[in-house]
């Protein structure tokens, strides 16, 4: 009898636990987590995701690796996270112009406030216009002037249409009441690289990936976003007759919504602890970028606002 009875506790207690939610039984994270980057390889997200994933493990107790799925304009690896199990083992790391404005412009299978939660807004970087740097163009307004009494006829390479190359570019052509040819590339990197090896004329890109290039002396950066000089030597977007928040892009990791609230306070917590980290303060500075982290909550205000503002500015660009 007395044997029956264990064999009935034991058997109650394996019923309780397959009832348990899972994140009882186990403590997140419990396995790798996938960073996925809707971009390719070489460009600003690619660059500083390998700064994070180098470190965060210390804070995780686990790798998190980086995928790469770049195709359509950002959307392909975004639609990838939005089917994702919402468990915190699949992430998006992404900016604002995919996140808050292709809506506006693609018919996406998914809700962007609805389908997301954010984690945290890790940085933000101005962006910059250049040129290889035996280009004929000197100045930003050498290259307003072609464009002028040639419209169309220079060639600029960006990452995707209504990406974070093409927006402030579109922009800078309605400020300047100019005409350039935008080609599309499958992110920053190959961009760069297009201008690089002569396929473009132009292009737009941020100090992590142009920090090696600036150095080597290979591009000349002609104006960056804001009012505050980034170089002493060159002019902001507003010297150059650009005004507005044009050129920002905000690099934020989304998961997909649904994902329990103890899973977003462990990866908001490694988050903290990772931009106080000495280590990863100096690779990001030897990267040319700012870390400024605003927590999920914060940061989803900020997305609410960006929804309003995109659908205006996608309207005046496109009437």
């Amino acid at each position: 009898m007395f044997k029956l009875t264990l064999k009935k506790l034991a058997l109650s207690a394996g019923l309780a636990a397959m009832m348990l939610p899972t994140a009882a039984l186990a403590d997140y994270p419990e396995k790798p987590i996938t960073m996925v980057i809707p971009f390719g390889a070489g460009g600003s997200h690619d660059l500083n995701s390998r700064v994070i994933t180098s470190i965060i493990p210390t804070y995780l107790e686990q790798a998190m690796i980086v995928r790469l799925t770049p195709g359509a304009g950002g959307q392909k690896g975004t639609q990838e996270v939005a089917n994702a199990e919402a468990d915190g083992y699949t992430l998006l790391f992404t900016h604002n112009y995919v996140d808050m404005l292709q809506q506006y412009v693609e018919n996406l299978p998914y809700e962007p406030l609805e389908d997301f939660v954010p984690i945290a807004r890790v940085n933000y970087a101005p962006i910059g216009v250049v040129v290889r740097a035996d280009s004929p163009y000197e100045t930003f307004e050498d290259l307003v002037a072609a464009a002028d009494k040639e419209p169309g006829s220079i060639q600029m390479s960006h990452s995707g249409n209504w990406g974070a190359l093409f927006v402030p570019a579109a922009q800078i052509m309605k400020a300047r009441d100019i005409s350039l040819n935008l080609v599309p590339y499958k992110g920053g990197g190959p961009a760069l690289q297009a201008l690089l090896s002569g396929d473009a004329d132009v292009t737009m890109g941020f100090p992590s990936t142009l920090s090696s290039q600036i150095e080597a002396g290979e591009v000349r950066v002609l104006a960056t976003a804001g009012t505050e000089r980034i170089f002493d030597d060159v002019p902001t977007f507003a010297e150059v007759g650009v005004e507005g928040d044009v050129g920002f892009m905000h690099r934020v990791l989304l998961a997909p919504a649904g994902t329990p609230d103890d899973v977003i306070a462990t990866l908001t917590s490694a988050f903290e602890k990772l931009v106080e980290d000495k280590t990863f303060s100096g690779m990001m500075g030897r990267l040319n970028e700012t870390i400024d982290l605003l927590d999920g909550p914060t940061y989803q205000k900020m997305r609410e606002d960006q929804a309003i503002a995109y659908s205006e500015l996608v309207e005046a660009l496109t009437k």
